[in-house]
């Protein structure tokens, strides 16, 4: 499989190529396309997190801690929340996710297993829909996301493919990247329920949106 700086490498160049793409043609703002290169750069990391090695794990929870409260901030502010109260649930949710997540996700999860998948990707693309309130923003962002999940998941496909010799070769782990299901047939539901459970608040929420 890819090596983690690989990963960076990609999609990072990836995440520059979203951000100008979304200032021009799209019009976006430069701090909108500045934001769009970074959560497409994170988005490609975003499948070691089920990596076996601690480096990588750490420092992408530590990441996720920082960025993903971030991304609610917007909501907390139009829902007319203090100050005080914005700065101790961000530092509430730091925390929250970089240890009491960070932990979690690693007694239920498995190296290539369902969070290597096309579904763990759509996942990724609504949990950031959804958590951020600006209905252009979101959208740009969402997909960003899943650029960047994608890239990690193809490169993974292309190194799992011995190219050496006339012929190339399957590795062991080809095919465990761009998957649509797993061996564990309850990881396969849970994964499923959890895409199901987002798309349906995705539509509350567009049907809210539209109806306005």
């Amino acid at each position: 499989m890819a090596g983690f700086r690989t990963h960076i490498t990609v999609s990072g160049g990836l995440g520059i190529a979203y951000g100008g793409f979304a200032v021009q043609p799209l019009g976006f703002s430069t701090e909108v396309g500045i934001l769009a290169a970074g959560v497409t750069a994170v988005g490609g990391m975003l499948p070691d997190l089920d990596s076996d090695s601690g480096v990588p794990v750490r420092e992408m929870f530590g990441l996720l801690a920082a960025v993903v409260p971030m991304l609610f901030i917007r909501r907390m502010m139009h829902a007319g929340m203090p100050l005080e109260s914005i700065c101790a649930t961000l530092l509430f949710a730091y925390l929250f996710i970089r240890y009491f997540v960070a932990n979690v996700f690693k007694q239920f999860t498995v190296h290539r297993g369902m969070y290597h998948s096309i579904p763990a990707m759509l996942i990724a693309g609504l949990c950031v829909y959804l958590a951020y309130p600006d209905r252009g923003v979101r959208f740009i962002l969402g997909v960003g996301v899943m650029v960047g999940f994608l890239s990690h998941l193809i490169l993974d496909e292309i190194y799992s493919v011995d190219w050496r010799g006339i012929k190339p070769k399957l590795k062991a782990s080809a095919g465990s990247a761009l998957k649509l299901a797993s061996p564990s047939v309850p990881a396969t539901m849970v994964c499923y329920l959890i895409l199901g459970g987002l798309m349906y608040l995705a539509y509350l929420d567009f049907k809210k949106n539209f109806s306005q």
